[in-house]
């Protein structure tokens, strides 16, 4: 299994960090322009669509656990060519919100039990993405 662990502090308060990581305005401008669906209940279905080049592309779920202001955790299966949609086939997405030093420490923790799963090491704002959900949520959401 690969446990592929991501960390942000952010200057903004754990509700702010929630917001941008569950309403589905602020998730399209830092998850490459998804619409994120769900209601955000336990057993409930999640997706993120995503349209590129006329295609839509699409990931889908089930939302495991959900603490507001401190955790979030789903599954996600990432459809590709000759993998079938199974419980084997999915991922598991937690996002653990702490505040601490005047700010949110987030946590973002990629499970993966799926033969091909990569071990990376940490990562921060050196990635894009997270740099773009700190970046947002720091001038926008605060």
């Amino acid at each position: 299994m690969a446990r592929n662990i991501s960390t942000l502090h952010i200057k903004a308060s754990a509700e702010n960090v929630w917001e941008a990581l569950t309403k589905p305005e602020w998730v399209r401008q830092w998850q490459y322009g998804s619409d994120l669906i769900t209601d955000w209940k336990a057993g409930s279905e999640i997706r993120f669509r995503n349209q590129w080049e006329d295609k839509i592309f699409e990931q889908w779920g089930r939302i495991i656990e959900v603490q507001p202001y401190s955790l979030l955790r789903y599954s996600l299966f990432f459809p590709r060519p000759g993998l079938e949609d199974k419980p084997e086939n999915y991922f598991t997405m937690s996002y653990v919100l702490t505040e601490e030093n005047k700010g949110t420490l987030l946590e973002i923790i990629k499970e993966d039990h799926r033969p091909e799963a990569v071990q990376e090491e940490p990562q921060g704002e050196e990635n894009p993405v997270l740099k773009g959900l700190k970046d947002l949520i720091e001038s926008q959401l605060s």
